[in-house]
C-alpha cells in the first residue's frame, strides 16, 4: 500500500521546463523533508522522513547541484569578529557527515570533531571574517550579507544553488532560498554552521590571550553577566563592537558619532592557497584531517579548500 502523502508541512519543488530553479516552500513547522513522494505535472511533494539532507536531495533531483550552504557565527556578539562560512557537501554516503547537526545542538568537543569530518568529506568549502571595526562601520545586518555571500564567492566549486540560514543572501549570483532554521534541516546549512563556529571560537580563544581580562576564551564576545561586568569594570578593547549601547555605556558614552574602519574599502582581504593556515580563518582543504590548530585567526580573512572529484 502506498504512504499517503503528508499535506503539511510538505516542501514542494516546482520544476518548470525551462529549469530555471525550483520554488521550495516549507511548512510552519520548519522540519527537514524527506524522500520524493509524488512527481506529477512537475510537482515534486517531499515528506519529511529524509532527516537532513532532504533539501539538497530534492534541489539535485530537479537538476539544481552542486548545492552550497552558508550559515554565520558571531552576529550577536558584542565583541569579535563576524565570521561565515559556506560548504558544499557530496552526494552519496561521503556527503553524509557523521554527528552533524546545527552548531548550536553540539558540544565544543562534538563541533570539532563535525568540523574536521566536514572538511575532510567537503567538494569545497570557504571561511570569510569581518572584524569588528568593520561590522561598526557596516551594520550588522549589512556585513552579514556581505560576509555570506563573500563566501560563496570564495569557493572553488561554483554551486548551482544556494540555501541558507533565516534570510536570503542578496547578491549571491545563483538561485538561493532562506530556510527557517536552515542550520537543524539542512545538511550543506548546519555544515557551514559548524566551521563558522569552531573557526570563530578559536579566533576567540586567541583574543583571550590579547585581552585576559574579559574572557573572551569563555563567552565568546556574547553578552554575558560575566562580559558585562568585565566591560563595566575595564571598559571596551579594540575588540569590541560600538555599534552595540552596552559597549558604548561602558566606554563612557551611548552615542554612535562615529566607527572605526571607515578607510577601508570591503574589510575582508583574502588568503588565497592558505600558506599559513594556523594564521589564516580555518584550516585549507589540503591539510590533514587529523590536523589541529588552536591558534588565534586573522579576523580580515578568509580561506577556502576542496576536495575535487569526490564521489
Amino acid at each position: 500500500m502506498t504512504e499517503p502523502v503528508v499535506t503539511a508541512p510538505v516542501v514542494t519543488a516546482t520544476v518548470p521546463g525551462s529549469m530555471v530553479g525550483p520554488t521550495i516552500s516549507s511548512g510552519a513547522a520548519g522540519r527537514a523533508v524527506g524522500t520524493v513522494a509524488a512527481d506529477t505535472a512537475g510537482v515534486r511533494a517531499i515528506r519529511r522522513d529524509a532527516g537532513l539532507y532532504g533539501y539538497e536531495a530534492a534541489l539535485r533531483r530537479a537538476g539544481l547541484g552542486p548545492v552550497a550552504g552558508v550559515d554565520e557565527a558571531g552576529r550577536g556578539a558584542c565583541a569579535g569578529p563576524l565570521v561565515a562560512a559556506a560548504v558544499v557537501l557530496p552526494e552519496g554516503p561521503r556527503g553524509r557527515v557523521p554527528g552533524l547537526a546545527d552548531s548550536k545542538a553540539l558540544t565544543p568537543a562534538a563541533r570539532e570533531r563535525v568540523y574536521a569530518e566536514v572538511l575532510r568529506r567537503a567538494v569545497a568549502w570557504s571561511v570569510v571574517a569581518i572584524e569588528a571595526p568593520d561590522c561598526d562601520r557596516l551594520g550588522m545586518h549589512v556585513a552579514d550579507i556581505t560576509a555570506l555571500r563573500r563566501s560563496l564567492a570564495r569557493l572553488s566549486v561554483r554551486p548551482a544553488y544556494l540555501l541558507s540560514d533565516g534570510f536570503g543572501v542578496d547578491g549571491a549570483g545563483v538561485p538561493n532560498l532562506a530556510v527557517w532554521k536552515g542550520d537543524a534541516v539542512a545538511a550543506c546549512v548546519a555544515a557551514a554552521s559548524v566551521v563558522a563556529k569552531v573557526t570563530r571560537d578559536r579566533v576567540l580563544r586567541g583574543l583571550h590571550q590579547q585581552y585576559p581580562r574579559y574572557g573572551f576564551d569563555v563567552h565568546k564576545g556574547y553578552c554575558t553577566p560575566d562580559h558585562q561586568q568585565a566591560l563595566d569594570a575595564h571598559g571596551p578593547c579594540p575588540e569590541h563592537r560600538r555599534r552595540f549601547v552596552n559597549v558604548r555605556l561602558a566606554g563612557g558614552t551611548a552615542r554612535l558619532d562615529g566607527v572605526a574602519g571607515a578607510g577601508r574599502v570591503d574589510g575582508v582581504s583574502r588568503v588565497d592557497g592558505a600558506a599559513d593556515p594556523v594564521g589564516a580563518a580555518g584550516r585549507s582543504g589540503s591539510e590533514p584531517a587529523g590536523a589541529d590548530h588552536d591558534g588565534p585567526v586573522a579576523a580580515t580573512s578568509s580561506v577556502a579548500g576542496s576536495r575535487v572529484g569526490v564521489a
